[in-house]
């Protein structure tokens, strides 16, 4: 379409230089017929067009009265309501004509916030997606705290935004800081908030603990306020786009040194936005550390505590992973304390087991002095249970299990076969057989048969038969405690002397 200004020196060349029509066409490189459409139309302004009718135009009144009394309500649900009243255009037709009916909410202004040095910080999670640690997977979040006035910050990643990391990332941030704001703005999570009507707040114990001990006042946003700790907000984009884009993830211990070291190298150095002339790190120095509040003499114990027990194994489960404990703890209610580097056990105020605490997945974290001392109950078990009669009849069986240990699999098949060596030798022959092996200082199995078939053989003896119990196994477990045969002899002087009266 042609200007009016090209309109205008068209009429001119025409009919002012009587220039033909192709000539202008080819000289102003446009159309002869748009020429044409130049010359036989006039330049004043145009009178306004006829507005066409919608078909939407019967219900504009209905439509304009619905949206002024719900105007959220969806073009789906309008156009419903329209075919119900003899509309039949499409919903597309409905959805251009309500996106002009719409009334928008008014826009709401803010004012700019100014906060004293050491008056106020702001505090939040940052969700960083899940991350892989051998077959487990955990969810990646990192703790900001921002002082609201010299826009210093203190990012801390964890592996779950729970109470206890909530509060390992506050006292951690105010030592990092060497002071404590005197109040902090927060979300209403529940590491905070448990309960609230409107202005009433019940708190988290927890948080009050923290709040109590660090001498700070706890201020939760107002309900979808989160502009009102907009300053944290920017702090967590700057962590995403300036230092976590460019990292990614390792491992926990490796992420949180890199960002320590961008946190003093480059969020440090940044302009302060009130004077780009000045620093975040040289603002902090100079006016908000002297006001902070001073750090007590003791940092608040953060860890996280809860009972377990044991009915039956040597381990107790926390976090999805196992722990060891002595065997005289199985059984009992035992009190946990976890911080986000190790696990520790306690029966009642003795700590009884000290683990690394593992994020990991189904992973057993067993402490060497634990099964030792379970294996030595259970090998005094076995070999009160098993060799009792072995060891009334020879107490030299005691000194060869504790030799032969080292060199047998089964302490309990040992025990069995010595018993066997007893019941087919006898006493004496075993006895001398252990002997002469503890003195060679080979304490074995074979060694013990080769000796005692040797004492046989020098003896004299028959080779014994084997006994079958089969029909009479209580049998097999009987035991006779022998008794000294000098007895009978002495009866049987007795009865010579009588016979000789």
């Amino acid at each position: 379409m042609l200007d009016a200004a090209t309109i205008a020196e068209i009429r001119r060349l025409h009919y002012a230089e009587h220039w033909r029509i192709g000539t202008i066409a080819s000289e102003l490189s446009v159309h002869p017929d748009a020429v044409k459409h130049a010359l036989n139309h006039p330049t004043g302004p145009q009178a306004p067009r006829k507005p066409r009718s919608r078909i939407t135009d019967p219900y504009l009144p209905f439509l304009t009265e619905t949206l002024q009394r719900y105007p959220r309500l969806r073009a789906t649900v309008l156009h419903r309501m329209l075919r119900e009243r003899g509309f039949s255009g499409s919903a597309v037709q409905v959805r251009r004509l309500v996106r002009t009916l719409r009334p928008s909410p008014p826009r709401e202004a803010f004012l700019r916030l100014h906060s004293l040095p050491g008056e106020a910080g702001q505090v939040d999670w940052a969700d960083f997606g899940p991350v892989c640690l051998g077959s487990a997977q955990r969810r990646l979040s990192a703790f900001v705290l921002t002082l609201s006035y010299s826009r210093l910050l203190y990012v801390e990643f964890f592996f779950d935004q729970s109470l206890a990391n909530f509060l390992r990332g506050h006292v951690r941030a105010f030592e990092h800081f060497g002071g404590v704001p005197r109040h902090l703005l927060t979300d209403n999570l529940r590491s905070v908030v448990l309960e609230r009507r409107g202005d009433q707040i019940r708190f988290h114990p927890r948080y009050l603990e923290l709040a109590g001990h660090y001498c700070f006042q706890p201020r939760p946003c107002h309900v979808a306020r989160g502009n009102e700790k907009g300053r944290v907000e920017r702090s967590i984009r700057f962590v995403r786009e300036s230092f976590f884009a460019a990292h990614g993830f390792t491992t926990l211990e490796a992420v949180n040194a890199d960002v320590r070291r961008w946190s003093a190298e480059v969020a440090a150095a940044r302009p302060w936005p009130d004077d780009p002339d000045r620093r975040c790190a040289k603002v902090f120095a100079d006016d908000e550390r002297p006001r902070l509040l001073p750090l007590p003499e003791h940092p608040l114990d953060t860890s996280d505590r809860t009972f377990v027990r044991s009915a039956k194994t040597l381990w107790v489960r926390f976090d999805r992973n196992d722990y060891s404990i002595p065997p005289a703890a199985v059984g009992k209610d035992l009190v946990l304390v976890a911080t986000d580097t190790n696990v520790r056990i306690f029966d009642g105020l003795q700590e009884i087991a000290h683990h690394r605490r593992s994020y990991h997945l189904g992973e057993r974290l067993t402490d060497p002095a634990h099964t030792e001392a379970l294996l030595a109950i259970k090998r005094g078990a076995v070999a009160s249970a098993q060799s009792s009669p072995l060891r009334l009849a020879v107490p030299e069986t005691e000194r060869f299990l504790a030799a032969a240990f080292p060199r047998h699999r089964s302490t309990a098949l040992l025990t069995t076969r010595l018993s066997r060596l007893l019941t087919l030798y006898g006493a004496d022959l075993l006895r001398a057989a252990l002997n002469e092996a503890l003195e060679r200082s080979t304490p074995t199995l074979a060694s013990v048969e080769y000796l005692i078939e040797k004492y046989r053989r020098e003896a004299h003896r028959q080779p014994p038969l084997p006994v079958d119990l089969a029909d009479r196994p209580e049998l097999a477990s009987l035991h006779v405690q022998p008794h000294d045969l000098s007895g009978y002899d002495l009866l049987a002087d007795t009865q010579e002397e009588d016979s000789d009266e």
